[in-house]
């Protein structure tokens, strides 16, 4: 079967998209992992559905690039409002696996958008002081933003060694099994937070990942670490450098949550139309 694919970008995270709200596409993690498959494959970070919702504007479904599923994905929910509107859309109420986002589309120049996401609330942080089964120190903690991230505070963020550290507490922190979570590193800056990020799943570094940089800037928060900004309403936000752009997150602390009213802004990119046959 003849399928379209279309590749985006958000932030150098990259996906394939596929307009299914006929219902006819189904695909095994086997096919997805294979076309995400960077030497195989069409190349990509992970996967979507566009597919239809009886009560929103449409449901969003994430792959990772290794087949799994189940996870909210923020620049992936960037990338799929850029595809729905590329599509025709005009509103951007829809479904994930978390739960309900709505997104704005703030600009569209030479073919990059950027679109301001609705994220789900943050409703705890627990910060640990050491991990077992960990071999280097790792003070943190872990928070769950639509996908479940462990947050490290570091110096010297542009040499770190992500990967081996990343992979380390992803499969060995015994505080995290045994689903696991993407790893974090953070670094300050003046005027805002430096992010990398080895994301579970892709099973390496991305160059951006949104929800764990939703969850760097609410550790940050909590830890201290003064905001880019605050609004006369106490409103927050802190401006992010990933590995090549800048995003920027926003949301109200909380004493009932930990953060409520999230908003996750950055770019998001159409990058080419790819016909596949399955």
């Amino acid at each position: 079967m003849e399928t379209t694919f279309y590749k985006y970008q958000g932030a150098g995270n990259d996906f394939l998209i596929a307009d299914n709200r006929s219902g006819s596409l189904r695909l095994s993690p086997e096919q997805v992992a294979r076309l995400c498959d960077r030497r195989y494959g069409i190349g990509a970070d992970g996967l979507m559905l566009l597919e239809g919702s009886g009560s929103h504007d449409f449901r969003m479904v994430y792959f990772n690039s290794d087949g799994s599923g189940g996870m909210m994905c923020g620049n992936g929910g960037r990338c799929i409002v850029a595809f729905a509107s590329d599509m025709g859309l005009k509103h951007f109420d829809f479904i994930a696996a978390d739960g309900f986002h709505t997104a704005q589309i703030l600009s569209d120049e030479n073919g990059t958008k950027s679109v301001r996401l609705k994220m789900k609330d943050v409703s705890s942080i627990d910060p640990y002081e050491r991990l077992t089964g960990v071999e280097v120190p790792s003070n943190g903690c872990f928070l769950d933003t639509g996908t479940r991230h462990y947050v490290r505070f570091v110096e010297t963020l542009d040499s770190y060694d992500i990967v081996s550290e990343g992979r380390d507490i992803r499969y060995n922190a015994v505080e995290l099994q045994p689903v696991g979570a993407n790893v974090n590193f953070v670094e300050f800056f003046d005027g805002g937070i430096k992010v990398r990020t080895y994301e579970k799943g892709v099973e390496d570094e991305t160059f951006a990942c949104g929800t764990g940089i939703v969850a760097s800037c609410v550790a940050s928060y909590r830890n201290g670490i003064a905001p880019s900004e605050i609004s006369s309403d106490g409103r927050v936000r802190y401006d992010v450098k990933a590995r090549r752009d800048r995003l920027s997150v926003d949301f109200i602390p909380s004493d009932d949550v930990v953060a409520a009213d999230v908003w996750l802004t950055g770019p998001a990119a159409f990058v080419a139309k790819i016909m596949v046959n399955l």
